[in-house]
């Protein structure tokens, strides 16, 4: 299936309690603002009122959105994975051969995302070069500022 996301459980979760949120609370705060701006009378000029609809827009946009996700969602536990290779839920210590310089990241699904948090989207150059890579392996990423080369030490 060509939309299917793949997602860990933990990213499955983290999805529909974002869903949740934004149909709850969310929605009731936009939903009071939108009622307070109309308060203040003629719609055509009121900014407050505007920002208010636009929000509500973008919301609803963003929950139908995380919506069809879910619904098209694989999930993929890591319990399930081939463990010879790296796998969507692993951690992998990597040395950098370029700056001899060691880093562990922990691969991802896009929504997971999170480079400042070393997590790391298997869709990603890196995530992709990663995948299935095995200890030993040395992979190359194509990125923005060149080549970079990394050797996978372990899988944890």
């Amino acid at each position: 299936m060509a939309n299917e996301t793949v997602l860990t459980p933990e990213g499955y979760a983290k999805l529909k309690k974002e869903v949740e949120d934004l149909k709850g609370p969310v929605r009731g705060r936009i939903a009071e603002a939108i009622r307070e701006a109309k308060s203040h009378g003629d719609l055509r000029e009121n900014a407050a009122y505007h920002e208010a609809k636009l929000n509500q827009s973008r919301l609803e946009s963003r929950i139908a959105e995380l919506e069809k996700t879910l619904q098209l969602a694989k999930i993929m536990d890591p319990k399930d994975a081939d463990h010879s290779g790296a796998y969507l839920g692993c951690k992998v210590k990597l040395l950098d051969l370029d700056f001899d310089d060691e880093l562990t990241i922990e691969l991802v699904s896009s929504y997971e995302a999170d480079p400042a948090k070393d997590l790391i989207s298997i869709s990603s150059p890196m995530g992709a070069a990663l995948v299935g890579a095995a200890p030993g392996q040395e992979v190359e990423v194509e990125a923005p500022g060149g080549t970079q080369r990394f050797r996978v030490l372990e899988l944890l």
